[in-house]
């Protein structure tokens, strides 16, 4: 499914932009829709990394092997995905831009077996699995988010990338680039309890970007085998490799097992069973092998989601103590 990828001379910059950037476009085999697609990687609504413009237009910043880069994609009433990039990392995620939006994934590997995912596989035509080639912008924020709210974890990523990662370049205002593995491994452990992450995550992230070239290897490797890699670190399990790879690697088949609501979600579409733990959503998701992740977000986009009825996770900031 590689779709069409072909460079385009640089359009003449809209009013707000400084300077232009390197464009290319590129005309996937199927619809696809942006923000399916790329949302999996927004890390909360002030994602310093991450911007959905009013325009349609979004934005991501990254740190790639060639250094920072931002890159804004658009969709045109053509089909095709319009790209432009800035920074010594533009050329790398141009390069990606197909791989980004889905181009290595297969929709029509997915044979729904339950209504509800036949009906919202039917309605969601341009859900593509995103693979972004990069493995610690999604490993890093997927460690902060373990046992905790989502909202101390957004928290964390949004005020340790601020402070240690360095504007984007190009003309997206208030965007940033996440720090390097050097610059991770050095924030004072005072700088990680102001950003409420406890010493055990803090741990885990500085164990991680010591071996940041492994890991990063692992973008390469078949999912399994990345997973596997990634869990070599201790302090990384089968549920922080899983949402990894799921960014990184475009994995269908990764469930993210050990999370608080996944299987009650899973059970209660499948089953009717709120009470659903990992084994019962795992035996639910069985007959969609090789594609239990798809299943998984086509669960999640149906809206069909038992009410809450237990309180949220209790914040504790242990910044404040």
């Amino acid at each position: 499914m590689s779709g069409r990828f072909s460079p385009r001379p640089t359009a003449a910059p809209a009013p707000l932009r400084s300077a232009p950037g390197t464009a290319r476009t590129w005309t996937p085999p199927g619809p696809v829709d942006l923000g399916l697609v790329l949302t999996p990687l927004r890390r909360g609504p002030a994602d310093p990394t991450y911007r959905a413009a009013p325009d349609g237009s979004f934005w991501r910043a990254s740190r790639t092997p060639l250094g920072p880069g931002t890159l804004r994609v658009a969709a045109q009433r053509t089909g095709e995905m319009a790209a432009e990039a800035w920074g010594p990392g533009a050329e790398w995620l141009l390069d990606g831009l197909p791989a980004l939006l889905g181009a290595h994934d297969d929709p029509g590997a997915f044979t729904p077996r339950h209504r509800l995912l036949a009906h919202t596989h039917h309605r969601r035509p341009g859900l593509r699995l995103t693979r972004t080639g990069l493995v610690l912008e999604s490993l890093i924020p997927s460690v902060l988010e373990q046992k905790v709210t989502t909202d101390e974890a957004y928290r964390a990523w949004r005020l340790l990338v601020r402070k240690y990662g360095e504007p984007a370049p190009g003309p997206a205002p208030g965007l940033y680039v996440m720090p390097d593995a050097r610059a991770w491994a050095l924030i004072p452990s005072w700088e990680w309890h102001r950003a409420g992450v406890d010493d055990k995550r803090a741990a885990t992230v500085v164990r991680a970007v010591r071996a940041a070239r492994r890991m990063e290897e692992a973008a390469a490797m078949e999912p399994e085998r990345a997973q596997a890699r990634l869990e070599l670190i201790p302090g990384i399990g089968p549920w922080t490799s899983a949402e990894t790879v799921q960014r990184s690697n475009g994995a269908p088949d990764a469930v993210t097992v050990g999370d608080l609501h996944l299987p009650g979600i899973v059970g209660y579409a499948l089953a009717g069973d709120r009470d659903a733990d990992d084994a019962a959503m795992l035996g639910l998701l069985a007959p969609y092998a090789g594609q239990r992740h798809r299943a998984a977000r086509l669960i999640l986009l149906s809206g069909r989601t038992p009410a809450r009825r237990v309180p949220k996770m209790p914040r504790a900031d242990i910044g404040l103590l």
